[in-house]
C-alpha cells in the first residue's frame, strides 16, 4: 500500500509540474502571451509617435493654407518664389539646375 501511495504522489507531482511548464510556455509564447504583448506595445508606441508627427505636419499645412488664403505678404512671397514674379523694375535671377551626377561605372570583370 505504501508503494501505491508513493506512486500516486509522484504521478501527481509530475502532472502538476507538466501543467506548470505548459502554463508558463503558454503565458510567455502563446497567441496572447508576453512576447506578443511586448511586440504589440512597441508597435503601438511607434504608431502613436508617427500619428503625433503627422498631426504636427497637418497643423503646419493647415496654418500655411490659412495664411495663403488671408495674408497678402505670404501670397506675395509664394508668388515670387514659385512663379518667379517680380514687381515693376525688379529683375529676377534664377540659378540653373545642377547638372546630373554621373556615377562612374567600374567593370570589375573587365579588369581581371
Amino acid at each position: 500500500m505504501a508503494w501505491l501511495y508513493s506512486a500516486r504522489r509522484r504521478l501527481a507531482t509530475i502532472a502538476v509540474g507538466v501543467v506548470t511548464v505548459w502554463l508558463f510556455v503558454h503565458v510567455m509564447f502563446g497567441a496572447n502571451g508576453m512576447v506578443v504583448y511586448r511586440q504589440k506595445r512597441a508597435e503601438y508606441q511607434n504608431l502613436s509617435h508617427e500619428i503625433d508627427q503627422l498631426q504636427k505636419e497637418n497643423d503646419r499645412y493647415s496654418s500655411q493654407i490659412k495664411s495663403l488664403q488671408t495674408d497678402p505678404e505670404t501670397i506675395e512671397k509664394e508668388a515670387r518664389e514659385q512663379l518667379h514674379y517680380a514687381r515693376p523694375g525688379e529683375v529676377v535671377y534664377v540659378s540653373p539646375a545642377p547638372p546630373p551626377v554621373q556615377i562612374p561605372s567600374t567593370n570589375a570583370a573587365a579588369q581581371k
